[in-house]
């Protein structure tokens, strides 16, 4: 697979671990990922297997949430379930706020989460977690991509201002002024742009708005933390598998997924220009730069991150996300905690992160990524 802007990219493995040393993530919806794979399909799964400690895991663990991950997580319950007999690992890609909503209910041994939980949803969890409270642990990393169909037009520029109006439907056609700058010598056609957004609450929306409240204040007014979609107008589609379909399928089209969606369904792939010396492209590489820069906002099991949104960074790719597993750092369930911790003790190990090289995902910071392999293990 070619490095490009186009299809979405594959950061090479040796790249990536040289910007974090480890390496993750991939897309937010609403599919159902409660089929347990084919152990037996897929050439990297015995190898994988044998390095992963099942630790005593057994039975089933349950657990819900974001889409963005939903490729990551196949890929680390097929290589977990080959390597621990007895185990199956049920994720749903139900949406952040759906995950959230399952794991303070009880429903889930862990969440999901494109966004770290709010003081109300923590201070919910402790009803959940006796003794304890809901912590995030970030877990994989990748690109939010905004993918688009237009005819004739291979490498689309966009800047975050232009962004803004486009998804709160101040520029509605496709040669606007502000995109025809953008772009000289491109045919932007004289078409109406069909702008795609989610329609369940989303940790992938909350991120975009994120960055378009940060990097284009004066364009984005509305709520940066909100999960729903804010603005008004544009069509809705379900999860992110939902938005890159209808992108797919709609010429004149703009939307916005984790940029394993758009590699899966060959879509093309908008760069943005930060105000660095070029546009920078959606690839994990890419992105990777940017969460390298991340910090800890969150105290002592909490290891919630900050974001540059508004990065100028040479290369960094500044609409990012990253997903937490969101479990409870006391009170678990004696019955689940032994698969919960053996499981993400392997999400998070060297080996978890590198199978995910090739699906889309940028890497954790090798700092941030060895705080969460200290914290796995306490969790009670």
């Amino acid at each position: 697979m070619k490095l490009s802007r186009k299809n979405g990219l594959r950061a090479s493995a040796i790249g990536a671990l040289v910007v974090s040393g480890a390496l993750v993530l991939s897309a937010c919806g609403s599919d159902d990922n409660s089929a347990a794979p084919d152990k037996k399909d897929g050439g990297s799964s015995s190898a994988a297997a044998s390095n992963i400690a099942c630790e005593g895991a057994k039975g089933q663990l349950l657990a819900a949430g974001s889409s963005a991950q939903k490729n990551a997580m196949d890929l680390w319950v097929k290589n977990f379930q080959a390597a621990c007999s007895g185990v199956e690992i049920n994720y749903q890609a139900i949406g952040s706020g759906g995950g959230i909503t399952k794991f303070n209910q009880g429903q889930v041994a862990f969440a999901g989460s494109d966004s770290a939980l709010k003081e109300e949803e923590v201070a919910e969890s402790q009803k959940i977690c006796k003794g304890g409270k809901g912590i995030n642990l970030p877990m994989v990393g990748g690109p939010v991509a905004i993918g688009y169909k237009l005819e004739g037009v291979d490498n689309l520029v966009l800047d975050a201002p232009t962004l803004a109006k486009i998804f709160d439907n101040k520029i509605t056609k496709w040669n606007d002024p502000a995109i025809t700058k953008l772009n000289p010598g491109a045919k932007l056609p004289d078409s109406t742009i069909q702008a795609f957004h989610r329609s369940d609450e989303s940790g992938t929306t909350q991120n975009l708005g994120k960055y378009l409240s940060e990097a284009a204040p004066a364009d984005w007014k509305h709520d940066p933390k909100s999960k729903s979609w804010p603005a008004q107008g544009g069509q809705a589609a379900n999860g992110s598998s939902g938005v890159a379909t209808a992108v797919k399928d709609a010429e004149g089209s703009i939307g916005y997924f984790e940029l394993s969606y758009a590699t899966a369904n060959k879509i093309s792939t908008v760069s943005i220009n930060t105000g660095a010396a070029a546009p920078v492209a959606a690839t994990s590489e890419n992105a990777s730069k940017a969460i390298a820069a991340a910090k800890v906002k969150g105290t002592g099991s909490d290891l919630a991150l900050s974001l540059d949104y508004a990065t100028k960074a040479e290369g960094a790719y500044p609409i990012v996300l990253v997903t937490y597993e969101i479990a409870c750092d006391k009170g678990n369930k004696a019955e689940t905690l032994p698969t919960l911790k053996a499981f993400l003790n392997y999400t998070v190990s060297e080996e978890g992160q590198k199978v995910l090289a090739d699906a889309g995902y940028a890497p954790l910071p090798a700092e941030i990524a060895a705080k969460v392999r200290t914290i796995v293990p306490t969790l009670s």
